[in-house]
């Protein structure tokens, strides 16, 4: 049983959903970054997406461009990523880390090269964003063959003729993006939210984790009674816009963390 497949057991017997947190590699510099990284477990998330910063995020709001900015004139690179889920595992072995980006990168970096990288630092899931699952032989379909999850993106607008070729050969679990748009622009009604998890249910078995427009505690467990996983990113991030300081950066991420994590596992009792 894979990492992943562990954890939304375990959640599952517990009766309550998964804080999964998004933070971007090297953001705002990369010891920063580790700390929060290795701060987050402890704190209450319980998955994390860690994203690869590239220089064209498309379907990400500012914060998340910002972030990506942030990271890249720090020289933050993939094997740099890499590297950092690497010393994330030195201390952690049971939470499961999800890179998140585009295809761009990994392309550059080699297909091959990357799988077998990501595989032995520790890397259990890939999200990558622009790769639509009619090109599942380019990463997803080795990805797999290698033990890596390949995690399906769908929003407001995948219909039930197009969910069956999406969710085709997706693993871990699934990410409903809530809201027609970029991240951090606006949120989804719960009514919308527990329609579309209905609609899912009833396509797949796989846990459905609903991220975008998710930045407050109440905000997270309303979603949580709805659904496996509730994911936040750009709440996060801006934690780290504002920060003065790296320790003030590291202290903001993970006081707002713990704060959603009470939320989420609060939110079924």
């Amino acid at each position: 049983m894979s990492r992943l497949q562990s954890r939304f057991a375990e959640l599952k017997q517990q009766n309550r959903a998964a804080l999964v947190t998004f933070v971007t590699g090297g953001d705002p510099d990369y010891d920063t970054s580790l700390a929060i990284l290795k701060g987050l477990p402890k704190a209450g998330a319980d998955v994390i997406e860690l994203g690869m910063p590239f220089t064209d995020p498309m379907a990400d709001g500012p914060s998340i461009q910002l972030a990506n900015i942030r990271a890249l004139a720090g020289k933050q690179t993939l094997a740099k990523t890499l590297q950092m889920v690497r010393e994330f595992r030195a201390d952690d072995s049971s939470t499961p880390l999800v890179l998140m980006g585009y295809f761009n990168p990994i392309h550059y970096y080699g297909v091959d090269k990357f799988i077998a990288d990501a595989k032995e630092a520790g890397v259990d899931g890939l999200i990558v964003v622009d790769l639509p699952p009619e090109h599942n032989p380019d990463l997803c379909e080795p990805a797999q063959a290698a033990g890596i999850d390949f995690i399906r993106l769908t929003t407001p607008t995948t219909d039930d003729k197009r969910l069956p070729t999406v969710l085709n050969g997706s693993s871990g679990f699934v990410y409903y993006v809530s809201v027609a748009g970029v991240t951090g622009a606006g949120a989804a009604t719960l009514d919308h939210v527990e329609e579309a998890h209905a609609r899912l249910r009833r396509h797949t078995d796989l846990p459905v984790c609903i991220g975008f427009g998710i930045r407050t505690p109440q905000h997270a467990a309303d979603v949580a009674r709805r659904a496996e996983g509730v994911v936040v990113g750009s709440a996060l991030v801006d934690q780290i816009a504002k920060a003065e300081s790296p320790q003030q950066a590291i202290d903001g991420v993970l006081g707002l963390c713990a704060e959603l994590a009470e939320g989420v596992r609060s939110a079924r009792r």
